[in-house]
């Protein structure tokens, strides 16, 4: 266990980029807006199409990555935002999906969708957006 420790401590970081649906007009946010979306407190974009957000599970090494260098804050702080929303009655938390391929297919193919991905695995079906 130790070993294996010691190896994922030594891998590079994936390069992890924000991607929405090609239908998405912003092509830039700020790191507010990427927390308000990820927190489930933005709703909506600009033009008034609700934002649908996407997710690894908690455990999958992008997600994490994600969490950390993207939203500066570790998954299980994700998590306990989600739920408390959920079981306040105040909202929902992302639609959760099992590879970053299924959220290649599911950002590309619902209107207003936003996740991430790694950087060698973007197509055409959607589209990187800017942080800054």
């Amino acid at each position: 266990m130790i070993l294996i420790s010691a190896l994922w401590l030594t891998l590079p970081a994936v390069a992890v980029e924000l991607v929405v649906n090609p239908a998405v007009t912003e092509t830039s946010l700020t790191q507010d807006k990427v927390r308000a979306i990820f927190n489930m407190r933005l709703l909506s974009w600009p033009d008034g199409t609700p934002v649908r957000v996407f997710v690894l599970k908690d455990r999958d090494p992008l997600h994490r990555e994600f969490s950390k260098r993207v939203l500066q804050v570790f998954p299980h702080q994700l998590r306990r935002s989600w739920d408390r929303r959920v079981y306040s009655g105040v909202g929902q938390a992302p639609q959760q999906v099992d590879s970053v391929d299924e959220m290649r297919r599911r950002v590309a193919g619902t209107p207003g969708a936003i996740g991430y991905l790694p950087e060698d695995r973007i197509d055409d079906s959607v589209r990187k957006i800017d942080l800054h």
